[in-house]
């Protein structure tokens, strides 16, 4: 027999995750005869669960495990915040592991934190688990009994509760808007399309310019490659930015698909001697103190973190306190606002 989990043995035995997780711990919840069941075959396939199922035998943590890819960005530590309120106020600690858009890093910190340290994961998945789209351990801890929930950056393929922005809705609301204020050539700077949230956001700008029946071209777009997003590679961003901006000279709007792109963009605009918002409105994604400060002050998409964090750790905790380890699953949508500032008065 493969390596034995506890959605395995469920799968023998025709129950659920749960009933076999509380058979194990001899909960008085479930009949005598079931336990026994459970432990029996537990016993003759000589289950030896890993440190995942170890924390989920010991009395609970009362702590939750957070992994996001970067701590810098304003989202995550909205997000984080969200998930402190909530967590806090219904007796729970946070800790938080960067994966700093490593998949090893993820990897990494999942296994140290599963070490009986936490009850359950929230996170946001890496750049690199989304392009090496190698997910065993994020299923390998939930076939143990340890719930997940994602947020923002999700995985279809891995079934588990997910919090996630309407980022196609959000960047369409975008568009329409540079368009709505008279913009005839509108560019995006965003990510490789493995990368979810800038797929989702320039699916959002193809598809508002397809409902005004606007074609756009392949020349609008520029992708910038995961390498230049370190803070060490700032001045190679900023000079690919402004290449495409002089190169792509009638653009009169351009969409980023998050802060750092905005914030740049508005910065190479001034140096190539073109005027914001006169010349070309500029929209961002992400409400952070940048879009506050820059010059102009940004109009951006607000993905309102601090109420997704509340959410994932609702979700989190309830299924943690009931024990509720099968599906179904819950995916929540939140809505995203579009924040107007000076880069887009008429």
């Amino acid at each position: 027999m493969q390596k034995l989990t506890l959605k395995k043995i469920a799968r023998e035995l025709d129950v659920s995750i749960s009933t076999v997780s509380k058979s194990l711990k001899d909960s008085p919840e479930i009949g005598e005869e079931t336990k026994q069941k459970v432990q029996a075959f537990a016993k003759l396939y000589n289950y030896r669960p890993n440190n995942i199922a170890l924390s989920l035998k010991n009395q609970k943590t009362k702590t939750i495990g957070v992994i996001v890819p970067e701590i810098v960005h304003h989202f995550f530590t909205t997000v984080i915040k969200g998930i402190e309120s909530v967590a806090n106020a219904r007796g729970y600690t946070v800790i938080v592991g960067l994966s700093n858009e490593s998949f090893e890093k993820e990897v990494t910190n999942m296994d140290k934190l599963a070490n009986g340290s936490i009850d359950g994961f929230i996170l946001s998945v890496s750049k690199e688990t989304q392009l090496k789209k190698d997910y065993h351990h994020l299923s390998e801890t939930i076939d143990q009994g340890m719930p997940i929930v994602m947020f923002d950056r999700t995985i279809n393929e891995i079934a588990c509760d997910k919090v996630i922005v309407d980022d196609t809705e959000g960047a369409k609301k975008a568009v329409k808007a540079l368009l709505q204020k008279g913009c005839k050539q509108i560019g995006i700077i965003t990510t490789p399309d493995h990368v979810n949230v800038g797929r989702l956001r320039t699916a959002g700008y193809k598809l508002a310019l397809e409902e005004e029946g606007i074609h756009f071209s392949e020349d609008n777009i520029l992708r910038i490659e995961d390498e230049l997003n370190e803070e060490a590679s700032f001045q190679g961003l900023y000079q690919i930015i402004e290449s495409f901006l002089k190169k792509q000279k009638d653009l009169d709007g351009v969409f980023a698909v998050n802060e750092t792109y905005a914030a740049i963009v508005l910065r190479a605009l001034r140096n190539i001697g073109r005027e914001v918002p006169k010349e070309v409105k500029v929209i961002g994604f992400t409400d952070g103190v940048l879009s506050r400060f820059t010059t102009p002050s940004l109009t951006t998409v607000s993905q309102h973190g601090e109420q997704l964090g509340q959410k994932a750790a609702d979700l989190l905790i309830d299924r943690v306190e009931n024990e509720l380890l099968d599906p179904p699953y819950d995916t929540f949508t939140i809505e995203t606002e579009l924040i107007e500032r000076e880069s887009t008065e008429n």
